[in-house]
């Protein structure tokens, strides 16, 4: 099996990005793959999602509904008997929860997650999906998607609210809104897939399978392996073991969104392994990165603010231009077609202050509970902030 020609394309260039991550793992040998390692993370490019890539086929046929799926979603494993096999399959998989989950280092997870506040927010968008564009590979499904025409606001809306739905105390779980919501966004990224596949303009030689399990997985330690640095970088303490509870929480996330488990990991350092080899195989930055990367730069115009809204989106329209800058360099800047000449004074600034109010609040009687509260407050305003008066809800490509 051939892998495809963006494997390890840049890898020189590459290999530089990734060098921060790289200082952050204790065996560095052990981070470099062989040969075989290499061939089979290339593989990954052309691998998808069985069960979903099932569903979705059976959705393209004349007796296919997304009202169903939806019913589905909502039900419990044993109300599926009437249901067409492929979603039968696909809802009794999901329901049997590996024997490796713990559901405490869940709920720990989530209570790290909430203590993060609006920093784990700015961290995702910036340290995670903005600096993300410049792997441009991976960019090439939300261009021919649309993701410009839709409007990178709405995007960042979407993805917020299905992270805080998978964050959220029991959430994840069968039953939860957390669990419907990542099982329904797991569909409709197999509609993409199938969608793609077909078009005369998608290269397969190049860039492989459209959200492909590689892709997948750079994602999945978007959420996990970034998060936590980012966090640290901005003076939000983390410690070892929370560290782990969050890696758990997103080890099983991962596997409800239909990541193979040989690319799920079980603690920070895999993490950080798996994802500075991620990198080594993505292609860098190209016009189709500065263009969305553009358009997420001026997002925060966008955003339904109470008041002071000229103001306030300025304000964090520079607050996010600032961590990008720490996150990526001047070059990275460049390489996203943002301005280079913006200094990283926000986390210089803010990062202490952090750290001081964590410290001494965790140090107090129930500090961590009033963080955790405290936190995820300010996620809440954050979220209705970007949704304002419309419906937190995610828009599925089935209903368009």
């Amino acid at each position: 099996m051939n892998t495809p020609e963006r494997h390890g394309i840049h890898i020189h260039s590459a290999r530089k990005i990734a060098s921060p991550i790289l200082l952050t793992i204790k065996d560095k040998a052990a981070a470099e793959p062989n040969s075989v390692e290499w061939r089979e993370l290339g593989k990954q490019l052309l691998c998808g999602d069985p069960l979903a890539d099932d569903v979705a086929a059976w959705l393209a046929t004349s007796e296919g509904r997304w009202s169903v799926i939806e019913h589905a979603l909502k039900g419990s494993a044993e109300d599926v008997s009437s249901l067409p096999p492929e979603l039968q399959a696909f809802i009794h998989y999901a329901h049997q929860l590996p024997d490796w989950l713990d559901e405490e280092a869940l709920s720990r997870g989530c209570a790290v997650v909430a203590r993060s506040g609006k920093t784990g927010m700015r961290i995702l968008r910036d340290f995670g999906l903005m600096a993300g564009y410049q792997a441009s590979a991976i960019n090439q499904t939300l261009l021919k998607t649309g993701a410009l025409e839709k409007g990178a606001q709405r995007r960042v809306a979407e993805t917020t609210k299905w992270w805080m739905d998978c964050t959220e105390p029991g959430s994840v779980l069968p039953g939860g809104q957390g669990f419907s919501t990542t099982l329904r966004v797991r569909l409709i990224h197999a509609m993409v897939r199938r969608q793609l596949s077909v078009r005369k303009d998608w290269d397969h030689d190049y860039l492989g399978l459209p959200v492909n399990q590689l892709d997948m997985q750079v994602t999945y330690l978007a959420f996990s392996v970034m998060f936590l640095l980012g966090q640290r970088v901005l003076g939000v303490p983390v410690s070892k073991e929370e560290g782990a509870d969050v890696m758990h929480l997103w080890r099983y996330i991962g596997w409800l969104m239909g990541l193979d488990e040989s690319l799920l990991v079980d603690n920070e350092q895999e993490g950080r392994i798996a994802l500075y080899r991620n990198l080594l195989s993505q292609a860098q930055a190209d016009e189709g990165s500065k263009q969305l990367a553009q358009a997420l730069m001026d997002e925060p115009l966008e955003r339904h603010y109470p008041n002071a809204q000229w103001l306030r989106s300025r304000w964090d329209k520079e607050v996010h231009l600032s961590i990008l800058r720490l996150f990526v360099g001047s070059q990275g800047m460049r390489r996203l077609g943002l301005p280079a000449c913006r200094w990283p004074w926000y986390p210089f600034l803010f990062a202490p202050f952090n750290a001081l109010v964590h410290t001494v609040l965790r140090l107090l009687p129930g500090g961590r509970v009033l963080l955790t509260r405290r936190g995820r407050r300010a996620q809440e305003r954050m979220l209705k902030i970007l949704f304002g008066e419309y419906r937190q809800d995610i828009t599925s490509i089935a209903e368009s």
